[in-house]
């Protein structure tokens, strides 16, 4: 069963609370996102560690119940 996009956007929220999320379903089919996440826990931080703090956040379901995941990571101006 593919992830809700509100669940994808509720787990990066509890890892990373001051986090601005935006979510979208890039085929239609809840199974391919795309997901812009701007925190200030990255600053100082490499991409590639940026990145893996939100895949820490969704807890090994990439790959799995979630298909795909299109992430950018930033963080605030």
């Amino acid at each position: 069963m593919p992830m809700a996009a509100d669940e994808i956007e509720t787990m990066i929220r509890a890892a990373l609370p001051d986090a601005l999320v935006e979510i979208t379903d890039l085929a239609g089919d809840g199974d391919h996102y795309s997901a812009r996440v701007v925190s200030e826990r990255f600053r100082g931080l490499s991409r590639v560690n940026q990145q893996r703090l939100v895949y820490d956040a969704l807890g090994g379901r990439m790959g799995g119940v979630l298909h795909a995941l299109q992430l950018t990571t930033a963080v605030p101006a």
